[in-house]
């Protein structure tokens, strides 16, 4: 099962981490992941080896992108 492509949602839960944490992992161009047009695409095996490479857990990933989305929607929220 480990050769069947994974979706962001599929490796989130596998992880056990949200969808925002997978999307920041991916924009710090750490995470192995394969875009295949619009969709990320990831292979469970590539993913874990990373994990246990100890990049997964690196402090300054900690701050995750709902925390930077939810400061923009509170900054914005009072311009009307």
């Amino acid at each position: 099962m480990s050769d069947r492509w994974m979706s962001v949602e599929e490796i989130a839960s596998h992880l056990g981490v949200s969808k925002d944490t997978i999307y920041g992992w991916i924009a710090k161009r750490e995470m192995p992941g394969h875009k295949v047009g619009r969709l990320w695409k990831f292979k469970s095996d590539e993913v874990d080896s990373w994990v246990r490479a100890g990049k997964a857990s690196d402090e300054h990933n900690d701050p995750s992108v709902g925390d930077v989305q939810g400061s923009e929607k509170r900054t914005s929220g009072g311009k009307r």
